[in-house]
């Protein structure tokens, strides 16, 4: 099995990790303050980051989704907002259309979303679903050849701002699961829809939340993604995908924890010597390395079998499931080895702390991938 990266992966590689090292203080800054991290989505939207994966056809770079893994392991070390942001407009909207999406739609709106000039949301969560997509109660009815939407969503990243973006809906309500489609739906461009305010929340501050309602929203029927009522085979091929890259995010997150760690314990002194002489503190970062490196190699491995145009879905989830988990683990152990300062906000290790929490739920709780892994498993 050959490891080798490509020259064009090394050098997206390359560019992703100068354009996260000159963000670095800036996104600490405005974690603080709770900002909205436009200046550092427009840099990387500069360096061509945001459609990475994305068709060259419509404003991508036409790499393959390793290489966009490999750029989210930079960028997430950075600022972990900032990587899930892009990730939306790549992954979960970018992805989304660029497979289900007609040519009309394509044309129309990924260009935007590649160069970084637009962002886009995916809202499938709702009050009463949130991983049993079955139980959606957004409802869209056809009234000539347009649909109506009615219903609310919940935790709708950038769904403050986003200009557009795909829409779950339930279109046969006697087919329950298998009556849901996806809707395109341009917020510029439609009324009676009411943005929420944004949530406060624990991590990833920087990338807001927030509840969409639809009343009597009106769409052309040219804005149906993919078949009727084939929404849920649409949504889950695009959560495969968007596994994959959160798992990244994740690896990112962990590696920036383990240098922090790593840089104190050899700098802290107690007991006249450093920290990092003291086998419980070799211990600690050595489980940090391993797990973080075998979540990269499950990572990539996910990532390599989508790109093969192999199912990846259980890989995916375990990608993501482990990332996660090794990601949490390292900030936790990351916050002990600094001890008091681990807490303090002028550190930055709490904020990944913070934030390693959100990647085990966003994207399909771990649960949740405990179970796809476990069918497979059963499958004997």
């Amino acid at each position: 099995m050959d490891f080798t990266l490509t020259p064009a992966q090394q050098t997206v590689q390359e560019n992703a990790r100068k354009a996260a090292h000159g963000v670095k203080e800036l996104a600490l800054d405005l974690d603080r303050r709770g900002e909205f991290p436009q200046e550092i989505l427009s840099s990387w939207a500069r360096e061509g980051l945001f459609g990475l994966a994305l068709p060259q056809a419509y404003g991508g770079g036409g790499h393959d989704y390793l290489t966009y893994c490999l750029a989210q392991m930079e960028l997430a070390q950075a600022c972990p907002s900032s990587a899930l942001l892009l990730h939306l407009n790549h992954s979960l909207f970018g992805q989304g259309l660029a497979l289900f999406g007609t040519e009309e739609q394509k044309q129309r709106y990924l260009p935007r979303v590649a160069r970084g000039e637009a962002l886009a949301c995916f809202a499938l969560t709702e009050p009463e679903a949130g991983s049993d997509p079955g139980g959606l109660k957004t409802s869209a009815r056809q009234e000539g050849e347009d649909w109506v939407i009615n219903g609310a969503k919940n935790f709708v990243t950038a769904g403050d701002r986003a200009s557009f973006g795909l829409v779950a809906t339930v279109t046969d309500p006697a087919l329950g699961a298998k009556g849901i489609s996806v809707f395109l739906v341009d917020f510029d461009a439609t009324t009676g829809v009411r943005r929420g305010p944004v949530e406060e929340k624990v991590g990833l501050r920087g990338a807001p939340l927030n509840t969409l309602e639809f009343e009597d929203v009106r769409v052309p029927g040219g804005n149906l993604v993919g078949k009727l009522n084939q929404g849920l085979k649409v949504a889950l091929a695009v959560l495969d995908g968007a596994r994959v890259g959160a798992a990244a995010q994740a690896v990112g997150l962990g590696r920036a924890v383990l240098a922090l760690a790593r840089d104190y314990a050899k700098e802290r002194q107690q007991f006249g010597q450093p920290l990092a002489n003291f086998q419980a503190i070799q211990w600690k970062l050595a489980d940090m390395a391993a797990d973080l490196e075998a979540a990269s190699l499950l990572t990539c491995k996910a990532a390599w079998l989508r790109d093969q145009g192999r199912p990846y879905g259980t890989a995916a989830a375990t990608a993501k499931k482990f990332a996660t988990d090794a990601a949490m683990a390292a900030a936790t152990e990351g916050v002990q080895i600094l001890g008091g300062y681990g807490c303090l906000t002028a550190y930055p290790l709490e904020r990944f702390f913070r934030d390693a929490k959100t990647g085990q739920i966003y994207e399909g709780t771990n649960e949740i991938m405990r179970l796809i892994i476990a069918r497979e498993v059963l499958k004997g």
